[in-house]
């Protein structure tokens, strides 16, 4: 029961990993240059026998990800939902908007409250 745990944790480490690289475009070549973590450790991490990391190369990779440790353990933040725990449309939506002015902005949530209007009504 115990490695069951362990296995189901491992597991969710590997989809979140693979979901945020996938996300920022890295490869693991790139990730191991940035952590100094060995490419073929990191491919156990990632493969379909994930092991967990330690804490440290969990932390390293947090870091250079810049996502929280918890994010990758679980697919959540600590305190709940946050932006990290989005799907990858999402975040890709609030990154576009981040680089528009105000005014911009203001017009794209006109144009949600109407779509939520719509799809309410």
């Amino acid at each position: 029961m115990i490695l069951q745990y362990f296995y189901a944790m491992a597991n969710i480490f590997r989809k979140n990993l693979r979901k945020e690289l996938d996300y920022q475009g890295l490869t693991v070549k790139e990730l191991s240059a940035k952590t100094n973590i060995p490419k073929g450790t990191l491919d156990c991490y990632l493969g379909m026998r994930a092991s967990m990391p330690p804490a440290d190369a969990a932390v390293k990779i947090a870091r250079v990800l810049e996502v929280s440790v918890d994010y990758l353990v679980t697919g959540q933040e600590a305190r709940g939902k946050s932006l990290v725990s989005t799907t990858s449309v999402i975040r890709s939506i609030v990154q576009i908007l981040e680089n528009l002015d105000e005014k911009d902005q203001n017009t794209v949530l006109g144009l949600v409250k109407v779509l939520k209007k719509q799809s309410d009504g």
